[in-house]
């Protein structure tokens, strides 16, 4: 009989149980936020960071962390509201020479056994200073296309939710239900077990990096949809927000052991919650420390749960 409380379900219980919790409390302060319009200024800015938690959930399924990432989409978005908006073929080339750098860096990872967390941020100043040449001051423009898609109004449900569901379920039968996802997973579980069945861990890396890229990309391109202009700080809270997302929505260190679904939810929460914190008349210097508090109150309700599980299973 399957468990009531196994590990996999409590990697959604508890994002989804802060989310609807975050939202109640919204809904309370601001009864005005339960409308079409509401829920849309609510989560505007949902979509760029889900993509974002997307990404760092790659890196993370093996075993490693990208402390660039806020500097890469920053980088992405410069470029976005440049070269992809005057020339968009060019645009698309560096964007793609961008991609197959990331896979260059798993590569490099992995051949020299160098910490993750050492080369990318090494490679942040790298980004960093490619934006500020793209771009010196906030500025650029948007292609139309693309803020078309972001500001767009479907029936029921606002824009950025519709497109979190999406990203939600693209992500979940990619790493959760594909070959490929089992493969990726399986380099963070372990390794040699993979390399012993036949896979290439080095090709796995370079793929899994790559995929992070592009999902990077798209959250780049997202948040110069919403925003119309491009700075090249635009996205530098992105690192941490991310990290955050992905640890929120169930994920880890190490094991390979991550939820996209749950990533999505905690990507949801975080930016719930600053809007939470608004409501609320907490001073913006303090809001960031109001946030870590959320996280670590939702990693302390996750630890009970598993605790509990635990005990269940040895009796």
């Amino acid at each position: 009989m399957k468990k009531i409380f196994s590990p996999d379900t409590i990697r959604l219980i508890v994002p989804a149980l802060s989310l609807t919790v975050l939202l109640i409390a919204v809904f309370y302060l601001q009864p005005r936020a339960m409308s079409y319009t509401g829920l849309n200024l609510l989560f505007n800015l949902a979509v760029p960071i889900a993509l974002a938690t997307i990404a760092q959930m790659l890196i993370m399924t093996v075993n490693d962390l990208d402390l660039s990432m806020g500097t890469f989409v920053s980088f992405v978005a410069c470029v976005t509201a440049t070269f992809l908006q005057a020339t968009p073929f060019l645009g698309i080339v560096i964007l793609l020479a961008a991609i197959a750098t990331y896979a260059a860096i798993g590569v490099l990872i992995h051949l020299r056994d160098l910490p993750s967390i050492v080369v990318t941020l090494g490679m942040s100043f790298v980004w960093g200073g490619l934006a500020v040449l793209i771009l010196p001051a906030p500025g650029g423009q948007a292609p139309d296309w693309i803020r078309a898609i972001m500001t767009s109004k479907p029936p029921i449900l606002p824009m950025a939710i519709v497109a979190s569901i999406l990203i939600a379920v693209f992500s979940h039968l990619l790493i959760m239900r594909s070959s490929f996802g089992v493969v990726l997973r399986g380099v963070g579980g372990n390794a040699r077990s993979v390399e012993r069945a036949g896979w290439s861990i080095i090709r796995a890396r370079a793929a899994v990096y790559a995929l992070a890229a592009f999902f990077a990309i798209l959250a780049g391109i997202a948040l110069v949809g919403l925003t119309t202009a491009a700075d090249a700080n635009i996205a530098l809270r992105y690192t941490l927000l991310s990290i955050a997302g992905v640890i929120l929505g169930g994920g880890e260190f190490v094991g390979g052991r991550v939820s996209p679904i749950g990533a999505v939810i905690g990507a949801l929460t975080l930016t719930l919650a600053g809007s939470f914190l608004s409501f609320l008349r907490i001073s913006p210097d303090w809001q960031i420390g109001a946030q870590g508090a959320i996280l670590i109150i939702v990693l302390a309700l996750r630890l009970l749960l598993n605790r509990f599980e635990a005990r269940r299973a040895r009796r």
